[in-house]
């Protein structure tokens, strides 16, 4: 590891005196917004960028702000120790090493910011962050009340609602508990999906009065966590509690309701909420655009989730994979013009280390549907290659038909022992179909042979069994044989079908 940022910062910091003089005073600043889920499911956050970024501006008003040089190299080494320690092989890495070997502590004697922003830049990983916020809490000053929050925080991406109740407690141990503080306990429990204890946490903060009111981002945080339980009258309720409050709604609040009606799968509810932030004084995030192409995927409203998509494109400038996928889905499930020229494009989109079982198989009967057997076909060689398994009739049987239009007798002979070696779901419609196509093209003894093979497989012959050989024999002029099958029929108990007319 190297070790260059921090010693630049050492010849600064004994001609400034600042590794003794520095003291700052510890006021709260905002959790990072993780509260509110950017979906209905949530997603794995993207790693920020580890670029200099503005320190918190709730430390400077009483003091004096660092030198601009000073806060240069601070960001710099921070950053640097931060892609050390991000880089560190999982599972389960000892960050202490790369803390040493960065100087974290003579960072530390600078500013108490440098560890603001390292547990900030750790958020991709929160247990590495945890990890790091233990190490911090043996070094001096002890820590302030944003990196509790911040430290809360990281215990809510971890699911960890125990280790984030014990950090709560010991900051209200140390400072006077504040907003920020609740706010990041309330996340971590709603997170968890543990309504119960988030609802103690808000009625705490109700009473506490050192905190203050609720604010906006409180009553979001409970309108997030009763939308994931579907929970929706009291995600009602907790609005109206909001706008009698008197304070704003803000877009937090507005993609919290949204989220809560798409997991509920309440469309038109899902839509008015949004026509009115459209129509009101709160425009609407990237954040927003995305839950709208997700609930209009899934609604299956394809021309209004393209338009999700191009206004979530022009304010994020991509559209994640996550989403990508979303509307691959509903590509495949609704019909729609041009949807296999729209499906390639967004195709490309996608990177190797995306693909998903569930997807490819939609894919493959998307493609079944459409009569395309060559991208059909890629697409089964790809699952093969995989080793993805088909488990369902309804995809087993889009393919033969696709296969019985296109009057591809030895194809489908081929993907039948395809699903045969991979465990494929299998049907006696495979084999059926198989006969037909034999029948169809005379080719008798291969229709024959088509009853070992269900014989093999454990499927018994049905009257559909005989009727489609007996028919076979017929169109090849083979009456005797059509004849003997006819026989056979009523020896098993079957009868004759309805339309045959024995003379």
């Amino acid at each position: 590891m190297s070790r260059r940022p921090a010693h630049h910062l050492l010849p600064l910091l004994h001609r400034r005196h600042l590794h003794r003089s520095v003291h700052l005073p510890y006021t709260s600043v905002p959790i990072p917004p993780d509260a509110i889920p950017s979906t209905s499911i949530p997603s794995s956050p993207s790693p920020p960028p580890l670029h200099p970024a503005p320190w918190p501006p709730s430390y400077s008003p009483t003091s004096s702000p660092l030198p601009p040089f000073t806060a240069s190299h601070l960001r710099a080494a921070v950053s640097s120790l931060a892609a050390s320690l991000l880089a560190l092989p999982d599972p389960d890495p000892d960050p202490v090493p790369a803390l040493h070997a960065h100087s974290f502590p003579t960072l530390l004697a600078v500013s108490p910011l440098a560890s603001i922003e390292l547990l900030s830049l750790l958020r991709p990983k929160p247990f590495l962050g945890l990890a790091v916020f233990s190490f911090r809490r043996t070094l001096s000053p002890p820590p302030t009340l944003p990196e509790f929050a911040l430290a809360i925080s990281l215990a809510s991406r971890a699911r960890d609602p125990t280790a984030a109740a014990n950090i709560f407690t010991d900051a209200s141990s140390a400072y006077c508990p504040d907003l920020a503080l609740y706010n990041a306990l309330m996340s971590a429990y709603m997170h968890s999906g543990l309504v119960n204890r988030c609802i103690e946490a808000f009625h705490a903060l109700q009473r506490d009065p050192r905190c203050g009111p609720p604010s906006a981002d409180s009553y979001n945080i409970l309108i997030a966590l009763f939308g994931r339980s579907l929970l929706v009258d009291h995600m009602e309720a907790t609005l109206q509690s909001l706008d009698a409050s008197g304070q704003c709604r803000t877009v937090g609040t507005y993609n919290a309701i949204i989220a809560g009606y798409l997991t509920a799968w309440m469309w038109d509810r899902m839509e008015a909420v949004f026509n009115e932030m459209m129509s009101g004084q709160v425009n609407p995030d990237t954040t927003t655009h995305l839950l709208m192409l997700r609930g209009y995927a899934h609604a299956g409203k394809i021309y209004k989730m393209e338009q999700a998509y191009e206004r979530a494109r022009e304010h994020a400038g991509k559209v994640d994979v996550v989403h990508i996928r979303a509307m691959l889905c509903a590509y495949c499930k609704f019909e729609h013009v041009d949807r296999i020229q729209k499906i390639e494009k967004l195709l490309q989109k996608l990177r190797p280390d995306d693909y998903r079982p569930w997807l490819n198989v939609l894919l493959i009967r998307v493609y079944a549907k459409e009569g395309l057997v060559e991208g059909m076909e890629r697409r089964i060689t790809e699952a093969l290659e995989r080793n993805t398994t088909v488990s369902t009739t309804q995809v087993m049987r889009s393919i033969i038909t696709s296969y019985f239009e296109s009057d591809a007798v030895d194809r489908l002979a081929h993907f039948v022992r395809q699903a045969e070696e991979a465990g494929w779901k299998l049907c006696r419609s495979l084999y059926h179909c198989k006969m037909v196509m034999y029948g169809k093209h005379h080719r008798l003894a291969e229709m024959h042979g088509v009853l070992d093979e269900m014989e093999h497989f454990r499927f018994d012959r049905t009257k559909k069994t005989f009727w489609i050989m007996h028919k076979a024999y017929r169109n090849c002029g083979m009456n005797t044989e059509a004849d003997t099958v006819l026989g056979m029929m009523w020896k098993h108990g079957f009868g004759a079908p309805s339309d045959l007319f024995v003379q």
